[in-house]
């Protein structure tokens, strides 16, 4: 064994005025050579004072300690090892662990902590590892995490999470894996993983998520894994997962019965996708997933006739590996996937059985499954997905918590619809042709959170349509025939979040459509034909943080309907036909806003002003395919990750130098080309030649600034400029 000067001074440390034994507290063993001090299920109820000062792993394990008051460690400052295993915790004072500027280690795992507050965790500047499995812990504070800089690993499986807000996890610039599995997840905020630049890995498996938290998952550009296995998500929607560097999905044992054929389009990396043991009967061609080399389909009741023809007919296409066997027809029950030819998959008119993992008896909740659908006692789940059903069927268990009635025909939702089904969570009523939900329909939901009525003929709605239903907070309407929103209709859900309209016809927001959506969050009127919106009509909506406004007919930004929107952090108006934003467009909302969208719009001028108010609070600015021929002073823009210029034809001519030298210093990937002049046409602006010739080019790119009338600012606000945003103003750059 290696002696090193360290272990001499642990030595010497225990030597001082005695004997090393003299020095360890009574029930612990002190490793002199390893500087490694254990007290092992010692039944000690407070820290140790004694511990040799130059000790660097401590072991404590199996103690009683309840509470870890501030400062504990003060007398051990070399620590870089600490565990804390099944010390019955409950509570961390603020500033427990103040001092441990070395430590690299910290197990707190299978302990009693219900609460990690601000200051928690400060004083770990280096700590790399952090295991906080097994607790109690229901809510996270923001900024318990904001000093931990050097942390590559969080364990919080098996705790007691619901629930992760934005930022989170803001300050762990290098975290690499984050383990979330075996909560009770089932809310994920957008922003949730905003603040993760280094995320490698995520696991959120064994957790209650509904559906795929596609716009929470999309912050995540560098995570290659992904664990979603053993959530009841019944469905993954188009292009609902946006992970540009996701190479392995793992979906299984989850609840899955459809899955969208470009639902991983904008994926391109996925490599392994792991969709075992669910309730797929198929798959289509998944377009867009040219990366793919592996689908695992094991444990799916799978149909092989002529329906998933298409499917197959991909897999030999695109050469992707594929695991699973037939359930139906008999003749083909037990046949690999990989081994059929075409004219085996025939198609008749039998009604394929149900899934050999959802039985049709339901032993628990003290009722049977009505005839033809199934139900699953391990999900609480209850299916007659696709049955040709003309009325809503009745007997399901007490217990069910998802109900999936999806592409039947009911055309009338009568009231009480859903007799017994207290305990109901999700249901799912999307391609149903439904006209009419009848006063009362939802009657006696009274734990309902999602409904998902996407695809129907609802055109109107009254306004006790969701009597009965008071916890709703997530609601579909997309793809529907509403001109208009069905005002008075929200006032009977107080617990709304999250509400769907896209694709209608909706035609203008007036005053008092919203009323009563109180606690909305996230509003989504894509795809309408909107021209007009109250500057009232969102005021009901203070809590809004999304609205999304894209493909309507907007012809300017509703600046005046923004007012009142103190926590609005994202604004999408792509793909309106606005031509001309105007000073102080976003003023309203300035204070707040981090991702907006003018995209697609053939937007042609910005003024100058535009994006008054607007500064480091902006994350992203998407202002591709437009053609305005000038771009305001983005100087105070210092917390950009992303902007988009792609196919905006600037002028690469010496007016144009501010926005190349900014571009230069932003480290950003940006798409800006050069549309003219000629020789400069198709070159990246950061790369063009051109501006070599432009007067200052040596000074401005050592630093100096660019003379000229392009530049916005003065010279003496130059000089009081801080070094920290490299921005620059440019003016007039020519289509």
């Amino acid at each position: 064994m290696k002696f090193s000067w360290g272990h001499l001074l642990f030595a010497v440390a225990l030597g001082l005025g005695g004997t090393a034994a003299a020095h360890c507290p009574g029930p612990c063993v002190c490793d002199n050579l390893r500087a490694q001090v254990l007290c092992l299920n010692g039944n000690l109820t407070a820290i140790p004072g004694t511990i040799p000062q130059l000790t660097k792993k401590l072991d404590l394990r199996g103690n009683s300690f309840t509470v870890i008051p501030a400062g504990a460690f003060l007398d051990t400052p070399y620590l870089t090892h600490l565990d804390l295993l099944r010390c019955k915790v409950e509570r961390l004072e603020e500033g427990a662990f103040r001092g441990l500027g070395r430590l690299v280690y910290l197990n707190l795992a299978s302990n009693g902590i219900a609460l990690l507050y601000q200051e928690s965790l400060d004083g770990l500047s280096s700590l790399q590892q952090l295991i906080l499995k097994g607790n109690r812990i229901e809510e996270i504070q923001p900024g318990a995490f904001g000093r931990l800089g050097s942390l590559t690993v969080l364990d919080l499986r098996a705790n007691a999470l619901v629930y992760l807000p934005d930022m989170v996890f803001q300050g762990l610039q290098v975290l690499r894996w984050l383990r979330l599995s075996h909560n009770a997840l089932h809310v994920l905020g957008n922003e949730a993983f905003a603040a993760l630049p280094a995320l490698r890995r995520l696991s959120l498996d064994h957790n209650e998520l509904q559906a795929l938290p596609s716009e929470a998952l999309a912050r995540l550009d560098g995570a290659t894994r992904l664990d979603l296995g053993h959530n009841p998500i019944t469905y993954i929607a188009e292009e609902a997962l946006a992970m540009a560097s996701l190479k392995h999905l793992f979906l299984d044992h989850a609840a899955l019965q459809d899955v969208a054929p470009d639902a991983f389009a904008r994926s391109p990396q996925l490599h392994t996708l792991d969709l075992r043991e669910n309730q797929l009967q198929g798959l289509p061609p998944l377009a867009g997933a040219g990366g793919l080399a592996k689908v695992s389909l094991a444990g799916n009741p799978l149909l092989c006739s002529c329906l998933l023809r298409p499917f197959r007919d991909w897999l030999a296409w695109a050469r992707v590996q594929v695991e699973g066997s037939c359930t139906a027809p008999p003749a083909l029950r037990g046949r690999p996937l990989d081994s059929l030819r075409p004219p085996e998959m025939r198609c008749g008119h039998p009604r394929p059985p149900p899934s050999p993992t959802a039985p049709l008896e339901q032993p628990r909740g003290g009722g049977q499954c009505p005839q033809g659908c199934s139900c699953s006692p391990a999900f609480h789940h209850g299916s007659c997905e696709n049955r040709d059903l003309r009325e809503i069927p009745r007997g399901f268990p007490g217990d069910t918590r998802l109900l999936d009635l999806r592409r039947n025909t009911f055309r009338v939702v009568p009231p009480g619809s859903f007799p017994g089904l207290k305990e109901l969570v999700s249901l799912h009523l999307q391609s149903c042709g439904i006209k009419v939900l009848q006063p009362g329909a939802l009657r006696g939901l009274e734990n309902l959170v999602y409904l998902y009525l996407t695809d129907n003929h609802l055109s109107t709605l009254a306004a006790t349509a969701f009597e009965g239903a008071p916890r709703l907070a997530y609601l579909d309407l997309d793809h529907n025939t509403f001109t208009h929103l069905p005002a008075g209709t929200f006032q009977l859900l107080p617990n709304l979040i999250s509400l769907h309209l896209q694709h209608n016809t909706i035609r203008e927001l007036a005053e008092g459509d919203l009323a009563g959506a109180g606690g909305l969050r996230w509003l989504y009127l894509a795809g309408n034909a909107i021209k007009r919106i109250a500057p009232t009509a969102l005021v009901p909506t203070k809590m809004l943080e999304k609205l999304h406004l894209e493909g309507n007919r907007l012809v300017e930004v509703p600046t005046s309907a923004l007012r009142g929107l103190p926590a609005l952090s994202e604004l999408k108006l792509s793909q309106n036909p606005i031509k001309h934003v105007e000073d102080g467009a976003f003023l309203p909302v300035a204070s707040s806003l981090q991702h907006l969208y003018l995209d697609n719009m053939g937007l042609e001028q910005i003024s100058p002003g535009a994006f008054t108010g607007l500064g480091p609070k902006i994350r992203s600015l998407f202002l591709e395919n437009n053609k305005m021929s000038n771009i305001p002073d983005m100087r105070n823009f210092t917390g950009l990750e992303i902007l988009n210029l792609t196919d905006v034809p600037f002028h690469c001519d010496c007016q144009l130098l501010p926005l190349r030298r900014w571009i230069d210093k932003l480290n950003l990937r940006i798409g800006a080309t050069c549309g003219s002049p000629a020789e400069a046409r198709g070159q990246k602006v950061k790369l063009s030649t051109t501006f070599q010739t432009c007067p200052g080019w040596g000074r401005g790119e050592a630093g100096g600034a660019s003379p000229g009338k392009t530049e916005v600012a003065s010279k003496s606000s130059k000089k009081k400029r801080s070094g920290k945003s490299p921005a620059r103003g440019f003016q007039k750059s020519r289509a």
